[in-house]
């Protein structure tokens, strides 16, 4: 297959901020007592801008942008730019879901956004490019790049319910060992690592009994696998989505990562160019260090409730992207 097929970029964002969302937000909050919804999940860190200047500097052969909002909009954004498709929850999400204040519902329906390409590059809005990225770092030979990794699965709550939850919906459609062996050159890779492939080794005796490793970072997807995923599953899905709130018998959207790891229907790629953090005040000067560096081609930082001094370290963090993207995109008016 030749590398020249349209690959879009989807890109979820909230202004916790907004009055009318708060509004909202603390009406059904009160009625339905939801979980994992502290205020690290919803502050606005003002860095948007530098999404989308990264995305126009560092992969400009992206074919289109998805930015999904509940309906609020940055005031700099510039709403018509050509690549720029800006998705409200009403415009892909079923009705019957809405509203919703979890991402999952937003996640797991990301295949219905109309005009969405068949490959994709599914974001959070802390996920960022770091350097230049190249179209064959997300998609081969018309298949998703990603790493294949065996895991224990963590204890911690509420994630690793979630997590729990995804592999034990994978392993009703895959026995793990025969996936892995059907495979076995995608599993034990050489670009992994030594220590990855020794990893998967000594976890395969207990594939049944552990999980897949999940970068948190931006991953690519097939639309194909989301619609096959909810044919199949529909029931455990859609569960997931009428919970307005983040929910303990909830799947992750990486169950559609799964999907194509398990079916073998991607190409082996190292992690190594990748890092997820959580920003607190301390680790603020070390995040800005490797953004300003471009130490990593891809990278997350999540919010966290270990912050005391938020306006100080939000302006260290920007500061930085603003060192590195200093010119506006044509996204910006």
């Amino acid at each position: 297959m030749q590398e020249n097929y349209p690959i879009d970029f989807v890109v979820t964002w909230l202004d916790g901020n907004d009055p009318a969302w708060q509004t909202d937000y603390k009406k059904y909050y009160k009625e339905e007592k939801g979980i994992d919804m502290s205020i690290a999940r919803m502050r606005d860190w003002n860095n948007l801008q530098y999404w989308f200047r990264s995305v126009e500097k560092f992969a400009p052969w992206v074919n289109k942008i998805h930015l999904v909002t509940w309906g609020h909009l940055p005031k700099w954004l510039k709403t018509d730019a050509p690549k720029l498709n800006i998705v409200k929850h009403s415009d892909f999400i079923p009705a019957e879901y809405l509203p919703t204040f979890s991402t999952f519902p937003n996640t797991l329906n990301t295949h219905r956004i109309q005009g969405i390409s068949e490959h994709f590059v599914l974001f959070d809005d802390d996920m960022f490019l770091g350097r230049k990225t190249d179209r064959t770092r997300f998609f081969k030979q018309g298949k998703p790049v990603d790493m294949a990794t065996l895991t224990p699965i963590p204890p911690t709550l509420p994630f690793g319910h979630y997590i729990l939850n995804s592999i034990h919906l994978m392993q009703k459609r895959y026995p793990f060992n025969s996936a892995i062996k059907n495979n076995i050159s995608k599993w034990f890779n050489p670009q992994y690592g030594i220590l990855t492939m020794l990893k998967n080794l000594c976890l395969l005796p207990y594939a049944t009994n552990v999980g897949l490793k999940n970068p948190h970072v931006a991953i690519p997807f097939l639309k194909s696998t989301y619609k096959t995923l909810w044919q199949e599953e529909f029931e455990t899905l859609d569960g997931t989505c009428k919970n307005r709130f983040r929910n303990y018998t909830d799947v992750l959207q990486w169950v559609m990562r799964y999907e194509q790891l398990l079916s073998g229907n991607f190409v082996p790629h190292t992690m190594k160019d990748t890092s997820t953090d959580w920003i607190t005040d301390r680790d603020a000067g070390r995040i800005a260090d490797y953004i300003v560096k471009q130490k990593y081609a891809l990278f997350c930082i999540n919010d966290s409730n270990d912050i005391q001094h938020f306006e100080q370290t939000k302006a260290t963090i920007n500061a930085a992207f603003e060192k590195l993207l200093p010119e506006k995109s044509s996204f910006e008016k």
